[in-house]
């Protein structure tokens, strides 16, 4: 914590420049031979420090959910009650949901999550596990055996924090499309008040002046009142020769144009959720690689936000990689970095 906190770059440098010191030691000593190995009380210690903080890494993710299951109760309540506009209630809404991803136990659900979405490092951990768990000084401790599987505890749990977090963006969109259904059955009953009251005056009008209009006339402009053409500016023209050039250019290159089209993607997304009612932007590129590079990347997106039904997961990242041709020939890859786009049936 005192390193961590050192905000003085002289500091910092020396204690890093120390602890090579002591690694560039060790790595002799070990060279030498001299291989320090833990003893037995400092592996327990160590594995009751692990599975404490496993319990708590847990806790921390069911508390997660419970916030998010209490924030989606409290949304429900304010949609059953509320009588302001869309946009304040949004905004109340969002600004708890940061709050709970900002907080401790949120910032360590982030951090664990995108921890747990890499398959190199579970299968890491696993082995890790079954290596310490073989031990003689933790076999004695008897450890429970979900040990072996701590984090596949923490995916599950934190798929149920993913599944209440879809759930509240579903009510969500359940209130704003019923908004917009009663603003817009709101504006046809204001349409047929009109017309009824319309025809309820077409038989009896009242009495009096109900609306005055200017009286019409033509207004004439007489061809001598336009004023004649005068230049600006003399133009000066100089008698000057076109020497054409040698050098020999392709104009092919000034009618390439880029063009994507949306009707194979809107195919792909289609046959994609055929049998699937989900699927993320990353496997339909995984599926079917992007042909055209970034444009057709952004007509991917343009299409989940006109289209398709889409979730974004913001707490999400997800990479988006395809290949394209420099300007010498050489093929080389490129990278986006975006949150997770999941299209709906």
């Amino acid at each position: 914590m005192s390193e961590g906190s050192e905000a003085d770059p002289a500091k910092r440098i020396a204690d890093l420049q120390k602890k090579r010191e002591e690694i560039d030691a060790e790595i002799a000593r070990v060279q030498a031979g001299e291989v320090s190995l833990l003893d037995d009380t400092a592996v327990k210690d160590r594995f009751q420090l692990f599975m404490q903080g496993a319990r708590e890494l847990l806790a921390d993710f069911r508390e997660v959910e419970y916030n998010f299951r209490q924030l989606d109760r409290r949304v429900r309540e304010r949609i059953a009650l509320w009588e302001g506009s869309k946009g304040e209630l949004l905004e109340k809404i969002m600004g708890e949901r940061d709050v709970i991803a900002d907080s401790d136990q949120g910032k360590s659900f982030r951090a664990f999550w995108e921890f747990l979405l890499s398959s190199h490092r579970q299968e890491e951990l696993t082995m890790l596990l079954e290596k310490v768990l073989q031990l003689p000084a933790v076999t004695m401790l008897q450890p429970d055996i979900r040990t072996r599987r701590i984090h596949y505890d923490w995916l599950e749990a934190g798929e149920h924090t993913q599944r209440t977090v879809a759930v509240l963006s579903q009510q969500l969109r359940r209130f704003l499309d019923d908004q917009a259904w009663l603003e817009n059955r709101r504006i046809m009953d204001i349409l047929h008040n009109i017309e009824a009251r319309t025809l309820a005056l077409r038989e009896s009008p009242p009495a009096g002046i109900l609306m005055e209009i200017a009286g019409a006339q033509a207004h004439i402009g007489l061809a001598m009142e336009r004023p004649l053409f005068t230049p600006a500016v003399k133009p000066v023209i100089a008698s000057l020769v076109l020497q054409a050039g040698d050098d020999d250019i392709d104009p092919s290159a000034l009618f390439d144009q880029v063009v994507v089209d949306k009707a194979r993607l809107m195919h792909h997304i289609r046959h994609a959720l055929q049998d699937k009612s989900q699927v993320t932007l990353q496997a339909l590129v995984l599926n079917q690689p992007l042909q055209q590079g970034l444009a057709e990347l952004v007509a991917y997106l343009q299409l989940g936000s006109d289209t398709f039904s889409t979730v974004v997961d913001e707490t999400v990242p997800e990479p988006i990689e395809w290949r394209s041709c420099a300007l010498d020939g050489e093929i080389i890859t490129r990278k986006a970095r975006l949150p997770r786009v999941i299209f709906m049936r």
